[in-house]
């Protein structure tokens, strides 16, 4: 009888212990930036960086539905303290139970950099909310995006 309640013990140990990979809460993680380099001035967004991250949530309660709800991703310039949100797309067809997805973002309206800069490193702040108002957790960007003036 011992033994059955230390095994039932270590069993829901481990069972409590298990980090479950979809919450209530969307987590997210940082993919990546390409490309990693910026000089002020471009035009084409094909030359400014896309950053892309993973998100997961266990209810799908992101994206945009016409007059009902949104959610966004929002970042934040650590290099200029700039903050701004990306409004995400409707995916309700994607966005089911125990969601999983890449979230990529063209940088433009986040890279402002002071005239005077010279050869920088920009790091961007980046979480998301859902429809519930649930802030995932916040990440820093792993690379940067390097500027050149």
């Amino acid at each position: 009888m011992r033994y059955i309640i230390a095994v039932a013990a270590v069993v829901f140990l481990f069972t409590a212990c298990k980090k479950d990979k979809f919450t209530t809460v969307p987590q997210i993680s940082f993919k990546s930036v390409k490309p990693n380099a910026y000089q002020q001035g471009l035009t084409l967004d094909d030359d400014l960086p896309v950053m892309t991250v993973n998100v997961t949530d266990a209810e799908g309660d992101l994206g945009f539905i016409s007059g009902k709800d949104t959610s966004f991703i929002y970042f934040k310039n650590l290099r200029t303290s700039k903050f701004d949100s990306v409004q995400l797309p409707n995916i309700k067809q994607a966005a089911t139970k125990n969601f999983q997805g890449d979230i990529s973002v063209n940088m433009k309206q986040f890279l402002g950099v002071p005239n005077n800069a010279k050869k920088d490193t920009i790091f961007f702040e980046i979480y998301v909310k859902d429809f519930a108002k649930n802030k995932s957790n916040v990440i820093v960007s792993d690379k940067p995006v390097y500027y050149i003036p």
